[in-house]
């Protein structure tokens, strides 16, 4: 299943060689979905080619061929209006959902390379006894081992206050470029934000702060045993 923005980059990419027999560059894709940086378009890709929708021909520039396309080839009507489409994690919408002692499960998160963001309604969890007033705070589903060195493992479920600020090493989901989300160990580094993984396996990866928005910062976790 395809997130609207990579169903709307797939279907340009596919009317783009239609039209010209020529896929489009990194820059006509950034200004056709409306991205703040060449950065999330690459993430898009990668996520394309990696679900079989694409595929990136070798030596030759610019060269990406569509091997097959979604069932609904219609574009949404969200995906065609960034500035009305929030993919913030953090909803409004979820404290509509709020129930006495019980935390609202919005999603899953990525531990690992960044997924979209994705608000989502997976019913509930028990809050955790630290957690005095659920309608604060939201859960999501970790996806991943970067964090694995934190204690945070794939599948658990991590409760998150919601907050748009944190301090140095606090853990957070934070949302990159206003697209895409991930579960990192937040620390500033001067002017810069850094997202920190708890896995040797993955590099530290830097932002300027514009591109950095905090959605929530972690305070528990619950774990599931088979």
């Amino acid at each position: 299943m395809l997130t609207s923005k990579q169903k709307e980059l797939l279907l340009f990419i596919n009317d783009r060689i239609r039209e010209s027999g020529v896929s489009p560059s990194f820059d006509e894709m950034k200004e056709a979905l409306d991205l703040a940086s060449k950065s999330g378009i690459h993430r898009l890709i990668t996520a394309l080619e990696e679900r079989g929708f694409i595929r990136r021909l070798a030596n030759r520039a610019r060269a990406l061929e569509v091997l097959k396309l979604p069932d609904s080839a219609a574009p949404s009507p969200a995906s065609r209006q960034r500035r009305d489409f929030k993919p913030a994690l953090v909803a409004n919408q979820v404290s509509e959902g709020y129930r006495p002692g019980m935390i609202p499960l919005v999603g899953r998160i990525a531990a690992g390379s960044p997924i979209s963001a994705i608000q989502q309604d997976n019913g509930h969890v028990p809050a955790p006894t630290e957690v005095s007033d659920g309608d604060d705070y939201f859960a999501l589903e970790v996806q991943g081992d970067s964090m694995i060195q934190a204690g945070i493992l794939n599948g658990d479920i991590v409760i998150l206050k919601r907050t748009n600020s944190a301090q140095t090493g606090d853990i957070v989901v934070a949302l990159i470029d206003g697209e895409e989300a991930t579960l990192k160990r937040l620390r500033r580094k001067g002017a810069s934000v850094a997202l920190e993984a708890a896995n040797p396996a993955y590099e530290t990866r830097i932002f300027g702060p514009d591109r950095v928005d905090v959605q929530g910062r972690l305070v528990s976790l619950v774990r599931k045993y088979d």
